[in-house]
C-alpha cells in the first residue's frame, strides 16, 4: 500500500451518520473478485439517479446534482468528514477499497465501524476519530470557505489547518502508525523476513526431504 505520513488536501463533507458499507458501495458490485474499478461505484446510490450494474458506463449515467460530493466545489477532495459510526453494518472491504479508489486517502469522523476501522488501517485508508464539537468545526469551516483543505500529520497524530489556526490531536495505536507510514501491508511484513523464512525452508527440506518431492 502507498506511504501515509503529511498529506494537505482538499476537504469534502458527508454529513450523514450511520453511513453504512452498503451505501460505500452497493452489494451488486461485491461480484468482482478483483481489487479494483470500485471508486467510480462510491455512494453509487446516492451518486447516480438510476441504479448501477457492474460494467455499465458510469460516463453515461445521470448524477444526482443534490449528491454534496457531485458539487464541482469537492472534486478531487482526498479527505472527507463524517458523522458518527461511519462504515457500519457489513465486514465487506470493498467498502475501503472504493473510498480510496475515489481518491480518499483520510476519513474523519467522531467514530467508525469496528470492522471498518480494521480493514481501511489494512488497507492504508488512513481513520481519524474526532470527539463531536471538533467535527462541527471541520464541517462549518468546510462549508464557509470554498477549497478548505486540511493537513493530517500522521507522525505528530494532528489534523491541522492550512494556515495553523488550529491542530487537533488524534489517537492511532503505534503498530498500524508505523505500518501505514511506511507503506506496509500484510505481505510486506511478511517478506521483511524472507532470509528467516527460507532458511527455516533449506533446514526443514534438509532434515525432510521427503517432503520436497
Amino acid at each position: 500500500m502507498d506511504k501515509f505520513v503529511v498529506l494537505t488536501g482538499l476537504v469534502a463533507p458527508l454529513d450523514r451518520a450511520n453511513v453504512d458499507t452498503d451505501a460505500i458501495i452497493p452489494k451488486q458490485f461485491l461480484k468482482s473478485i478483483k481489487r479494483s474499478g470500485y471508486g467510480p461505484n462510491c455512494f453509487d446510490e446516492w451518486r447516480y439517479l438510476d441504479v448501477g450494474q457492474p460494467g455499465m458506463d458510469n460516463s453515461r449515467r445521470p448524477l444526482n446534482t443534490q449528491f454534496v460530493l457531485n458539487e464541482s466545489r469537492y472534486q478531487g477532495a482526498t479527505i472527507l468528514l463524517a458523522r458518527q459510526n461511519f462504515g457500519c453494518g457489513s465486514s465487506r472491504e470493498h467498502a475501503p477499497w472504493a473510498l480510496l479508489q475515489n481518491g480518499f486517502r483520510a476519513i474523519i469522523a467522531p467514530s467508525f465501524g469496528d470492522i471498518f476501522y480494521s480493514n481501511s488501517l489494512n488497507n492504508g485508508l488512513v481513520v481519524i476519530r474526532l470527539d463531536e464539537s471538533k467535527m462541527d468545526r471541520l464541517f462549518a469551516d468546510c462549508a464557509a470557505f470554498p477549497g478548505f483543505q486540511l493537513t493530517i500529520d500522521l507522525e505528530a497524530q494532528q489534523v491541522r489547518a492550512p494556515d495553523g489556526s488550529y491542530a487537533f490531536a488524534f489517537e492511532i495505536a503505534a503498530g498500524r502508525r508505523e505500518r501505514i507510514m511506511n507503506g506496509w501491508d500484510d505481505i510486506s511484513l511478511t517478506l521483511k523476513h524472507s532470509d528467516q523464512i527460507r532458511a527455516f525452508e533449506q533446514r526443514h527440506f534438509a532434515a525432510q526431504p521427503w517432503l520436497a518431492n
